[in-house]
């Protein structure tokens, strides 16, 4: 049944493409260009091509080696995301086109003709007299109905479709333009500042650097982690939190581009807890990988540092390995009276935490939409897309993350680096 439900899936999706292309075709190449010229043959091999690519990156993770991987995911990727925008921006000319197309036009309408003068016979009879105006009413052009007189003309259709054509690919390739220069930059640090009651005075002022999400794969690489390290490095935090989904991919193909993580530095040490998408690659080769880099894992455990405890547990895509959270094992024996600042990669962990009596979790995971409008469609899944709220007597950081899955596009949802500021009310 579920390889039924799967095929299903796979066909819909499919069929749903093939629409979505067939429309961008239609605005984008049929109806600006001239049968059988170049522009036509052109666009119909992208309308083509470029989706191929799109499945190709989405599927190359589970079924192609890495080399393969970067073939597909650049184009791919990209695509889907002007693909996005493309969409977006005409449906806004699907709105303007009715208007476009009714405005009037330049060109004057040609003067009406004048009908010949008609001699009249001297004697002829009194009724003849009215011949010249009937000729002139007969010879008059006969009214127009108002729908063909405001129809536009075909040079007029053509004109607003290569209009709004241009101004869609426009408006889409410069957002996502801007999008993948803010990702492939790097992403820029953010302060915000967490009270904490039980947090005591020596503590005030406790810099923790979180960064989520950085996603090596088969777009950002060993530059990409670099620019991070350099960062945080440069930031000079008291601790340095990686709160998960660090890598797409295996120890083989990406361990080299996580090597820069070794020059991490923070005078209590830098930690990691797992996101999902480790347990896409292999969770546990990655927890033994960062752990020879000096980066310790919190597998659903617990270190005290001065002033508070530092739990970490497993992302809950480990559910389907047995390798889940466990709060009983990370927070269970603790002393209640000290302060607990937890790691979890995914917000939805929150209710558990407050259960757990922690004062503060760190999160990652929604990449804060990474794409608008998707910010709407994270809130659907997570309390919290980004920034900080409070449940309860515990408080939610969610980090936008320092790369991107996918797309390497971010629009509405800059990538950061979090230097979590804790201040004690005792201070």
């Amino acid at each position: 049944m579920m390889i039924v439900l799967v095929v299903l899936g796979a066909l819909l999706v499919l069929a749903l493409l093939t629409l979505v292309h067939w429309y961008l075709w239609r605005r984008l190449v049929r109806d600006v260009s001239a049968p059988g010229g170049p522009w036509r043959r052109a666009g119909t091999v992208l309308a083509v091509a470029l989706p191929v690519f799109s499945v190709g990156a989405l599927i190359g993770n589970r079924a192609f080696p890495m080399s393969v991987q970067r073939f597909f995911a650049w184009p791919g990727f990209l695509w889907l995301a002007v693909l996005l925008y493309l969409l977006l921006a005409l449906g806004v000319g699907e709105l303007l086109r009715p208007l476009l197309l009714r405005l009037p036009a330049r060109r004057a309408e040609p003067a009406a003709a004048v009908p010949e003068a008609v001699t009249v016979p001297q004697g002829a009879p009194a009724k003849e007299a009215d011949a010249p105006s009937a000729q002139a009413a007969a010879l008059s052009p006969a009214p127009r109905a108002e729908s063909s007189r405001t129809a536009p003309s075909p040079e007029r259709r053509l004109f607003v479709a290569r209009a709004v054509a241009i101004g869609a690919s426009g408006a889409a390739a410069a957002v996502v333009g801007n999008g993948a220069h803010g990702v492939l930059r790097g992403p820029r640090l953010k302060q915000v500042t967490v009270p904490l009651a039980k947090l005591p005075a020596r503590a005030h002022g406790y810099r923790i650097a979180v960064v989520s999400d950085i996603h090596l794969g088969p777009i950002l690489g060993r530059a990409h982690t670099q620019r991070i390290v350099d960062t945080i490095n440069g930031a000079r935090p008291d601790l340095i939190t990686v709160v998960g989904d660090l890598v797409d991919g295996s120890v083989p193909e990406l361990g080299r581009d996580a090597e820069p993580l070794a020059q991490l530095r923070a005078r209590d040490g830098a930690f990691f807890v797992t996101g999902n998408h480790e347990y896409f690659s292999g969770a546990e080769p990655w927890v033994d990988f960062v752990r020879e880099l000096g980066v310790h894992p919190l597998q659903n455990a617990r270190v005290e540092l001065g002033g508070f405890d530092l739990a970490g547990i497993n992302d809950v895509a480990g559910e389907r390995k047995g390798d889940g959270p466990d709060f009983g094992k990370a927070l269970g024996d603790r002393d209640p009276a000290r302060t607990a600042v937890l790691l979890s990669h995914q917000p939805v962990t929150i209710h558990d935490a407050v259960r757990h009596g922690v004062d503060l979790q760190l999160s990652g995971h929604t990449h804060g939409g990474q794409l608008w409008p998707g910010n709407f469609i994270a809130e659907l899944a997570n309390p919290t897309v980004a920034g900080l709220e409070r449940y309860g007597d515990t408080q939610l950081y969610v980090t936008r993350g320092a790369g991107a899955w996918g797309p390497p596009v971010r629009v509405g949802a800059p990538s950061d680096i979090t230097i979590v500021t804790l201040a004690s009310l005792q201070a």
